[in-house]
């Protein structure tokens, strides 16, 4: 008989019961146990094939490497973390910090990352203590159930217990808005719709927002390095990720030598008589995305479009022509698709990038290659979003990686540009309460002219 939200619920809660106020070495074994079997060779090639061949989505390869290296990422990023009572002391202000986990938190799995979303945040939500029921999607339902299945057999193994994580069998709309309703937080990996149908739900929540990265290149980049870092992001998983590149931005004097360095990565860009042709076939209606080309390669699209290329193209290039719904390649594609714009002054590049992302993926992510580091600061301070990659492979960087300090993660904020609470790449910390323990300490009330003492130097009292 199928389980019903409220049993899953009921059994989830009684195994946060019992884990609640475990020690800190008891939970780090825990994860410890989790991340070995997910990483296992047998086990991550099972889950990355299982997942290309049940969406048609992505490349199994990348998957699977995939799979080891978010798995990894997130275990070393919290491996010396404190979850589990007291966290920190201030003996100067008597504050003691406490740390409480939240209780049954609902996971909603995209179709593109089924298997390693779930390997982050099952590592993140044991870390802190709390249980965990994954809503996957339609599409790659039996990938995310076989996936928390194995999360299970670590948990039975070392005796915690394992409804800790549980994964609906047979998912659906109704069933993941009624979960969502049911648990105590909720955090989901999908568009701006999904968005609205989480927070309707009216629990807190850690949501995301829609891609469209912008990958800037100047003058002072090494153009050969640059586009294979913006290929190998590229051309990654087939393009399924949101952090993949959307689009470059190529300064006039480097922008022929950039293009031909972009065409020996396997680039091929298209005429006007291409362009037309592609545009037709990834939007149809003129509005909404073909799904059927999310993740498929480069050649693949081409064939059915009609274009040739050839055989070792990895990714298209179309030139951009306007920002927004009069130019959907302006836009996310989920695809192998890159748009390429051209830019003389740099200013006026951040005022075109602010209108490309007020139209699709304000919040997400930038990326720029450049040796100018005023450019990067200004950049930084310009873009409307919650993370710039300088001089890496976008994908392999913004959501964590070996050549970033940025955490690991498959779950992206992207603040209240895109609708979500928090900017920043989710992980463990964002599944944490806190108490604050506060004793006497010495009194002190400070002056007013003490804080206030350069205001009224100039401008006096009255």
């Amino acid at each position: 008989m199928e389980d019903t939200i409220q049993e899953m619920y009921a059994r989830a809660r009684k195994a946060f019961r019992e884990v609640e106020y475990w020690p800190q070495e008891k939970v780090d074994e825990m994860v410890q146990a989790v991340a070995w079997e997910l990483m296992r060779d047998d086990v991550r090639h099972k889950l990355g094939h299982m997942a290309v061949d049940e969406s048609g989505i992505g490349n199994a390869e990348d998957k699977v490497n995939k799979i080891k290296n978010k798995t990894l990422g997130t275990l070393y990023d919290m491996r010396n973390a404190k979850t589990c009572g007291m966290i920190e002391e201030n003996k100067a202000l008597g504050i003691r910090k406490f740390a409480k986990p939240i209780g049954v938190i609902a996971n909603v799995v995209p179709c593109t990352n089924p298997e390693s979303t779930i390997c982050c945040l099952a590592l993140s939500t044991l870390k802190t203590r709390n249980a965990q029921i994954v809503s996957p999607h339609p599409r790659t339902q039996k990938t995310s159930y076989e996936t928390v299945q194995h999360v299970r057999k670590a948990l039975e193994k070392i005796g915690a217990p394992v409804d800790l994580v549980q994964c609906i069998k047979q998912t659906s709309h109704a069933k993941t808005s009624e979960l969502m309703a049911n648990c105590d937080y909720a955090v989901a990996t999908g568009g701006a719709a999904l968005v609205k149908v989480v927070y309707a739900a009216g629990k807190p929540a850690q949501t995301v927002g829609a891609g469209n990265v912008v990958s800037i290149v100047d003058e002072t980049a090494d153009l050969p390095t640059a586009a294979h870092k913006i290929r190998l992001s590229k051309v990654a998983n087939n393009s399924a990720s949101c952090s993949s590149e959307n689009a470059v931005a190529l300064y006039e004097s480097i922008y022929d030598d950039m293009i031909e360095a972009l065409k020996a990565e396997g680039g091929y860009l298209c005429d006007t008589e291409e362009r037309e042709k592609l545009r037709q076939y990834m939007w149809p209606d003129g509005v909404h995305l073909n799904r059927e080309i999310v993740a498929r390669p480069a050649t693949w699209i081409a064939q059915n479009v009609g274009l040739t290329v050839p055989d070792d193209t990895r990714f298209l290039m179309v030139v951009g022509e306007k920002v927004g719904p009069e130019d959907r390649f302006s836009g996310e594609k989920i695809s192998p698709v890159l748009t390429v714009w051209k830019w003389t002054d740099f200013d006026e590049m951040l005022d075109r990038l602010e209108q490309i992302l007020k139209f699709s993926g304000e919040g997400h992510s930038a990326s720029i290659h450049t040796e100018n580091d005023e450019r990067r600061v200004k950049l930084a301070l310009r873009a409307n979003v919650g993370r710039i990659v300088c001089n890496m492979p976008h994908a392999h960087a913004n959501s964590g990686g070996w050549t970033t300090g940025l955490p690991t993660t498959d779950t992206l904020g992207c603040g209240s540009w895109a609708g979500n609470i928090f900017s920043g790449n989710v992980n463990w910390e964002n599944f944490l309460n806190y108490t604050l323990l506060s004793i006497p300490k010495e009194e002190y009330i400070p002056e007013v002219g003490d804080l206030c003492g350069e205001y009224l130097a100039k401008w006096g009292r009255d």
